[in-house]
């Protein structure tokens, strides 16, 4: 056949087909992607690229050891991902069953992330006035995986009451950070990395300097109850609003997780409450 004749056996309804096929196939890898973010599995992808990649090359080179090798990788290696990746793969599994794979109920999630807002300003409001030290990061895009294996599991349902008793003076959780992640309380007692800025106030203590350093390198967003004034501050990309009254905290959970305008929030981050330490 012709190469000029080639494309005039497909009909317009071939190219939708084509068109959705590639559609679905992306939506399903992004979904995926979505998924094991934040995970052990990212590191896992960078490796079977890194293998594919070699075993394209070790054929294009004719290096025919190397090349078995990684084919017995690829080939064998899908059984060991199932193995090592068995809580992810079944965390998927459980979407898919739910119907969360496919779609979004945005009204749950909204009405979660309320939840979440009101939580944590009914407890971060009660150990201000009681001057109970606090660290608790919100992780979003980037994962924190990396800082939630440095404490202690908890997988617990974010409630006010929860995150008060954690951070009572002289209990085991208290001393270190609360990761807040997928909608649950991933760990307590969490170590994270201290900010080297040298601009940083020298008023602030251990807990700002580590709020300020994981903002540094992830986009989450932290709370800090400082011990010794009772004042509430927030760290974000880098940014520290300090020193909030309980609304101003409020709206400014809200404008970050429900994404809301809000004048007073824009009054007093102009005020000078934003600031790098």
């Amino acid at each position: 056949m012709p190469f000029s004749n080639y494309f005039e056996h497909f009909t317009v309804l071939d190219y939708l087909s084509n068109a959705l096929d590639i559609l679905l196939v992306w939506f399903v890898f992004y979904k995926i992607l979505m998924i094991i973010r934040g995970t052990k599995a990212v590191q896992l992808v960078k490796g079977i690229f890194v293998i594919i990649v070699v075993r394209g090359l070790s054929g294009l080179f004719g290096l025919d050891t190397l090349s078995w090798i990684m084919e017995q990788a690829l080939t064998w290696g899908f059984l060991a991902v199932i193995i090592i990746f068995q809580p992810e793969v079944r965390r998927a599994l459980e979407q898919l069953g739910r119907g969360g794979f496919f779609s979004r109920n945005v009204m749950q999630e909204d009405q979660e992330q309320r939840d979440l807002i009101e939580a944590l300003t009914k407890s971060v409001s009660y150990m201000a006035k009681r001057r109970i030290g606090a660290l608790i990061s919100l992780e979003k895009e980037t994962g924190m995986n990396e800082y939630i294996e440095t404490g202690i599991p908890l997988h617990a349902s974010i409630t006010s009451e929860l995150l008060i008793n954690i951070f009572i003076p002289n209990t085991p959780l208290h001393d270190g950070a609360v990761i807040i992640q997928r909608k649950q309380i991933a760990a307590a007692a969490c170590y994270l990395p201290l900010s080297e800025s040298p601009f940083i106030s020298k008023e602030l203590g251990t807990r700002h300097r580590a709020a300020l350093g994981i903002s540094e390198v992830t986009d989450s967003i932290t709370i800090i109850v400082s011990e010794e004034t009772g004042a509430v501050s927030v760290t974000k990309n880098g940014d520290l609003f300090r020193d909030l009254s309980s609304e101003e905290f409020e709206q400014l959970l809200a404008h970050e997780l429900l994404k809301t305008e809000s004048d007073s929030l824009n009054r007093w981050i102009w005020r000078g409450r934003r600031s790098n330490g």
